[in-house]
């Protein structure tokens, strides 16, 4: 590939996936750049010359992750300017062009300082994956379903906790998780989506229809689908019934095979389609080698082998170590159409979080971009049209 001028790009692909809405595979297609900004995209050669030829693989939008507590080392919550940048300049390695770093549940005081920390070292992070806010993930949520959250921090969403995390988190805070079966959800729930931050249900024992209550109030988002929450039931639908039946809600699914069976991860895709996003989850471990690392500022374990997930001293699943290209792959492995498991990495998770300028190859949209190869591992990723991985542009 040449190195060339993020104004004005011209890439042809063997395959290409636009991930929008109802668009499947082009074979081959084109993408043109302009201005850091896709200008045209379609089947076919490309109008004039191409900059970039790939030959193989496949050609897709940048991947949105909007759960990402960690990565190469590094806990967000309490990583310092380098250890965010760190971060941010590696992620499009895995094809993640945008994301959402998450903190989970801590004391609400520690919480607020950690928005404050984050909004002070947005500004000056290098050319990377875009940092789209912070998404809090507790601590208002169920001690019946604490996953790995450390239960003595957990609280109820009182009206002064919740104006404390918007304050600090002015400008920053884009998404909550919490249980909407606490005291005061309902209420918190309707502040938050008033104050434009997006609520998901998560790490709940909530029924079905405290559930739809949530979604009545504002919520539009299950955290990690059948992960941490009261299970689906014949009679009692709980909050995966809800979730996949109810057009209001998009469901992260973390998508490596651990915390998830394939057989329910097309189920989710077959139930709702359009309101699967794609999610890592990834801790600290992820990107790292076997090990001990800290999640919540408490020690996890990543065993060794292929799709080992970290763990809790006493086996409780503790976050993932898993890429969003391999998230997509082991979708399109499980059964999801390549269409489909793309758009769930790209489109679905933007538009959720109120980034129609994200995750599709649309005019007018960032060119953000990976190459897949035939394996559907990234080789080469552009944010607004700028190769940023691998870092050398020319090989």
């Amino acid at each position: 590939m040449a190195d060339t001028a993020p104004s004005d790009l011209v890439v042809a692909a063997a395959r290409l996936v636009r991930a929008t809405p109802g668009a499947g595979v082009l074979s081959p297609g084109y993408v043109v750049v302009s201005g850091g900004r896709v200008a045209e995209a379609g089947p076919g050669p490309p109008p004039r010359p191409a900059d970039v030829e790939l030959s193989r693989g496949v050609l897709v939008p940048g991947f949105v992750d909007l759960q990402v507590n960690g990565y190469y080392g590094e806990e967000l919550a309490t990583a310092g300017p380098a250890g965010w940048a760190a971060v941010a300049g590696r992620l499009p390695e895995t094809g993640t062009t945008a994301f959402l770093p998450t903190f989970i549940t801590a004391p609400a005081g520690r919480l607020a300082a950690a928005l404050r920390a984050a909004a002070t070292l947005l500004p000056g992070l290098p050319r990377g994956a875009r940092v789209l806010g912070v998404h809090a993930e507790g601590p208002f949520i169920s001690p019946l379903r604490t996953g790995a959250h450390n239960a003595a921090w957990i609280t109820d969403p009182e009206p002064a906790a919740i104006d404390e995390l918007l304050r600090a988190g002015s400008g920053v805070l884009r998404l909550v998780t919490l249980a909407p079966e606490r005291d005061g959800a309902i209420a918190a729930i309707t502040r938050l989506t008033e104050a434009k931050v997006l609520v998901s249900v998560g790490h709940t024992d909530a029924t079905a229809a405290q559930v739809a209550a949530a979604a009545d109030a504002g919520a539009r988002m299950v955290t990690h689908l059948y992960n941490a929450q009261r299970p689906m039931h014949h009679r009692e639908p709980g909050v995966p019934g809800q979730a996949l039946t109810d057009p209001r809600l998009t469901s992260g699914l973390i998508a490596d095979l651990r915390h998830v069976s394939a057989p329910m991860c097309r189920l989710a895709f077959a139930a709702a389609p359009g309101r699967i996003c794609l999610v890592t989850d990834a801790a600290a471990c992820a990107g790292m080698p076997p090990g001990r690392y800290l999640l919540g500022g408490q020690p996890v374990t990543l065993p060794d082998g292929d799709r080992a997930a970290p763990v809790r001293r006493d086996g409780t699943l503790a976050g993932s170590a898993l890429r969003m290209d391999a998230a997509v792959a082991n979708m399109v492995a499980a059964g999801v159409g390549l269409a489909d498991a793309v758009a769930a990495a790209s489109r679905v998770p933007a538009d959720l979080i109120g980034r129609a300028d994200l995750g599709r190859i649309a005019p007018g949209a960032a060119a953000d971009l990976v190459w897949l190869d035939d394996g559907l591992r990234a080789q080469a990723t552009w944010v607004d049209g700028d190769l940023v991985y691998p870092p050398d542009a020319a090989h």
